[in-house]
């Protein structure tokens, strides 16, 4: 497809560790995202990190405890400490993931502290579609919706996962947050491993339209016989980096975040992977420097 020739916007997962870096070092990427939940509470040192952080640098809010695919409705006081959050910082993204998190046992309503995958199903849909919309409502935003890495496979489930997101966006008027990593993971797990293919046939079922933001990490390689997981933990592997053109060529220009959760590096290079996709997309658009 022909695309206007336009910048993409970089940015990285900020976690604790890199705070100072941030803060101190000179502007090396376009926006930063950090996990809603790490900075709900009133006041304190995080809050006050991420309030002089936004002054340098756009936010994106990314959580991973609504739940947005439970049966469970998800807590009130989750979702107004969300609110309050989003009316402190201004993000300019909010995303979340397509899963489920919340349940109850015993008559107790209890959190997972996972992403659970769900059935792709027409009720799941339904229930999903359900929540995203109240959730919206709450907000006065749009969500912006990931695909996940799942490591069980449901014979309930009659559609893709991006049958499924491609469904939920148009009835909700939501955004999809293509992580290709996840896709990759996936594809090693349940789909033989052919991650161009996997990719290839993911993309091309969601509306060009629909996308709002690209993540990209790494994993750790899993051991013969092992499920490959999902760890954020390494650099963006070259299948994932091809995977990451082929969505650009298909959707255009889309904010791009490199995630690294765990044995984080130092921050120069993590900035060294942003500089990577900056240069995939610049090459792909032909930016005239």
């Amino acid at each position: 497809m022909s695309v206007e020739s336009k910048d993409v916007l970089i940015g990285v997962g900020l976690r604790h560790p890199h705070f100072t870096d941030v803060l101190t070092q000179p502007k090396q990427v376009d926006f930063v995202e950090v996990h809603s939940e790490n900075f709900f509470g009133e006041g304190g040192a995080a809050l006050s990190v991420l309030n002089q952080v936004r002054e340098k640098y756009p936010i994106s809010l990314h959580s991973t405890s609504m739940g947005l695919g439970s049966e469970q409705d998800i807590p009130r006081h989750y979702l107004d400490r969300l609110a309050n959050l989003a009316r402190s910082i201004d993000p300019f993204l909010m995303s979340e993931h397509a899963c489920f998190t919340w349940g109850q046992q015993q008559g107790q309503l209890i959190h997972s502290g996972d992403l659970l995958p769900i059935t792709h199903t027409n009720a799941s849909l339904d229930r999903m579609c359900e929540q995203v919309d109240k959730v919206q409502s709450i907000l006065g935003r749009q969500l912006i919706i990931e695909n996940v890495s799942a490591y069980i496979k449901f014979d309930q489930s009659y559609l893709s996962e991006a049958e499924f997101l491609a469904e939920l966006s148009r009835r909700t008027d939501s955004k999809i947050l293509l992580d290709i990593n996840n896709i990759a993971v996936n594809s090693m797990n349940f789909e033989g491993g052919n991650i161009k293919q996997s990719v290839n046939d993911y993309i091309n079922i969601l509306p060009i339209n629909s996308v709002a933001q690209i993540h990209l990490a790494g994993c750790t390689a899993a051991l013969p016989g092992e499920l490959v997981v999902d760890d954020h933990a390494r650099p963006v592997s070259d299948q994932v980096w091809q995977g990451y053109e082929q969505a650009l060529q298909r959707f255009g220009p889309i904010p791009t975040l490199i995630e690294w959760d765990n044995d984080l590096p130092e921050w120069s290079i993590l900035i060294g992977e942003a500089n990577k996709a900056r240069h995939i997309a610049n090459t792909l658009f032909d930016r005239k420097i």
